[in-house]
């Protein structure tokens, strides 16, 4: 079977293959003829990012993991303005990182056509906010536009890089998790010579202070060309291929992205045929032209859109302004949170046209309420041999329970779970060492203040490619403003959350070895109280470490090392290497629990017959953990492990 990434460089035109959304916004890339692409991964749009890595040297692509969005969007920005077609890829929190640099860039403009893909969460299955990235770009006035199908997501990314190089303009590209995870069928188009023949492009800038220095004097200029452009851009959607009506009747339905095709299932599910439909690829700007077009002889419509009005206050305020006589409804009747689908779409269209849906959608969920009631809660857990909980492990056994413990966005979130309990607080990346520092000095002031002999102690942890993203700025601002807390580095030597990226920390990049930048030394030269390097599956060590850190005062780091179990054991097997599996001696085992409560492997379980621990081999991976926190000795070696 071919490789996906085989796949995306085929050079068949008329071929048709199925992909994955984010794949073929990377052929889409491909075919628009994408000179450079930087990004910091982020699910759901880490595939796009890793395959484009996995096919660069190959299709003659700089392709770059940066060390933040901020920088990604900058790197590709730059090459822009350098003539050469770029992008970069985020999720929707991602545009937050970027945000500084993306808003003075817009009346930049660019060069060689610059594509920012956005890919949006609903119901947040991945994400601790619900952002829509459409108000973002509205914000901005940044056109955006929204694929449905695979199929589209290809096309609309070369199209996207057609529209910004056009009109000097950023885009962005903007998915959602079902679309950047759906497949579907996608029709190959023709791949540039450049990019078949491996050719590394390079672009000339041309000096320009007037337009690259962004002072007041000139943003003042770029504001009113920003909104001019804008409206150009409108125009040019009204004839845009993404966009278009069809259906006949006097009621009408406008819908944009993934919804149309709820909406087409749920017309099918509804047995409606009468309605006319104004299928929108460009959700922002609206093209008025074809909606004034869509809107002649209509008695009333709905509006059917994924998350924010973005849409609906669009076309109500050119309603209003035109004096249009329509009645338009939305999100009064569009859930306005979680994803749409649908049976969403179905009940918002029944309601819409008063009339029963096809199934008592109340009924059903009950019932499925009840079905999942009888079934045993699967909350999600660190991995078996996953370094990380050795090292919360360690934390609670030196704190007793009695120190805040902020943290951060990765899989060390999961922390939080019982039994280690052992995360206080997570906001955003980066945010578990500003959070430490503001507890630090709201709670005990700063070290050379005298407030209380009592303090409150604050243990941050923080992963090493967050470290690097984010948590650079936060530690110098602790160690500048002498705070004083303890922050553990969880470096498990990959990005492991996102899909195994590398980061500064391994010094791996797409072309090759890059240099390596260990966390302790940068700690060091920022001037840290205190920094030592640890593995966390020396438990024994680790918890003296911990200990050794709470005599010190200061801004305390610890590097707790060791690869990510996935990682590591993915490499075991790639090499035949059989790692341990242990057991537990019944005979040495007194039921205490301690594995269980206090631990959480997934690996160990309690056998409620025997009432002693258990492990299932075919999920322990041999770090031998088990071994240390049991005070009986209970836990040992299988001679053979199975797990390779």
């Amino acid at each position: 079977m071919a490789k996906v990434t085989d796949l995306v460089l085929l050079n068949k035109p008329g071929e048709k293959i199925l992909l994955l959304g984010n794949h073929a916004i990377a052929r889409g890339a491909l075919e628009a003829g994408v000179a450079v692409f930087a990004a910091y991964p982020g699910t759901p749009s880490s595939e796009l990012t890793d395959t484009i890595a996995t096919i660069a040297q190959d299709a003659g692509i700089y392709m770059e993991y940066s060390t933040n969005e901020k920088v990604a969007f900058e790197t590709a920005l730059s090459a822009s303005w350098s003539g050469l077609r770029s992008m970069t890829a985020m999720k929707h929190v991602g545009l937050n990182v970027a945000a500084d640099t993306f808003m003075s860039a817009i009346g930049m403009g660019v060069e060689g056509g610059f594509v920012v893909m956005v890919a949006d969460d609903p119901s947040m299955w991945s994400s601790q906010n619900e952002q829509d990235t459409r108000v973002f770009a509205k914000f901005a006035n940044v056109p955006v536009l929204e694929p449905a199908s695979t199929q589209e997501a290809k096309d609309m990314t070369k199209y996207a890089f057609e529209i910004s190089e056009k009109f000097k303009h950023i885009v962005i590209l903007r998915t959602t998790t079902r679309t950047s995870h759906m497949r579907g069928d996608v029709k190959l188009g023709e791949l540039p010579s450049a990019i078949v023949n491996k050719i590394r492009r390079l672009g000339n800038f041309q000096k320009n202070s007037q337009r690259f220095v962004d002072i007041p004097a000139h943003s003042r200029a770029f504001h009113p060309k920003i909104l001019e452009n804008l409206e150009n851009i409108r125009n040019e959607f009204a004839n845009s291929p993404f966009n278009w009506i069809e259906g006949n009747g006097n009621i009408g339905i406008i819908t944009s992205g993934l919804s149309y095709a709820y909406v087409k299932e749920a017309l099918l599910w509804l047995n409606i045929k009468n309605i006319r439909i104004l299928k929108l690829g460009t959700p922002f700007p609206v093209p008025f032209k074809l909606v004034e077009k869509f809107l002649d002889g209509l008695e009333k419509i709905l509006i059917v859109e994924e998350l924010e009005p973005v849409v609906e206050e669009q076309i109500k305020i050119w309603a209003y302004d035109k004096q249009v006589n329509v009645p338009i409804h939305g999100k009064n009747i569009v859930p306005r949170i979680y994803e749409m689908d649908t049976k969403r779409a179905v009940e918002a269209i029944a309601k819409f046209l008063e009339i029963n849906t096809p199934i008592d959608f109340k009924s059903l969920e009950k019932k499925y309420k009840d079905i999942q009631s009888l079934l045993p809660p699967r909350p999600p857990s660190l991995c078996p041999a996953c370094p990380h909980r050795n090292s919360f492990f360690a934390i609670k056994k030196v704190t007793k329970n009695k120190a805040i413990l902020p943290s951060d966005i990765g899989c060390y979130t999961l922390g939080v779970l019982p039994p280690l309990n052992a995360v206080d607080t997570t906001v955003a990346m980066g945010g578990s060492i500003g959070i430490a520092h503001g507890l630090s000095i709201a709670l005990n002031g700063a070290i050379n203040e005298k407030i209380s002999n009592d303090s409150q102690l604050i243990v941050a942890t923080i992963g090493d490619s967050t470290f690097y993203h984010t948590g650079l700025p936060a530690i110098a601002n602790a160690i500048y403003n002498k705070s004083d807390i303890i922050i553990v580095v969880l470096d498990n030597e990959i990005t492991a959350m996102t899909g195994d990226q590398p980061n500064p920390g391994t010094g791996d990049t797409p072309h090759g070895p890059g240099k390596r930048i260990p966390i302790e030394d940068v700690v060091k030269a920022m001037g840290a109280d205190f920094v030592e390097v640890v593995n966390p599956y020396n438990i024994k060590k680790t918890i003296e470490v911990v200990q050794k850190a709470l005599e010190v005062k200061g801004v305390r780091v610890i590097v707790s090392r060791q690869v990510c179990a996935l990682h590591r054991i993915g490499q075991a097997r790639k090499k035949g290497i059989k790692l341990p599996v242990f057991k537990v001696n019944i005979n040495k085992c007194t039921g205490c629990k301690i594995c269980i409560n206090t631990f959480g492997c997934p690996a160990i379980s309690w056998d409620a017959e025997n009432k002693k621990a258990k492990i299932d081999p075919t999920m322990c991976w041999g770090c031998g953990s088990c071994v240390q926190i049991c005070p009986y000795g209970a836990f040992e070696v299988v001679k053979e492990g199975n797990n390779g």
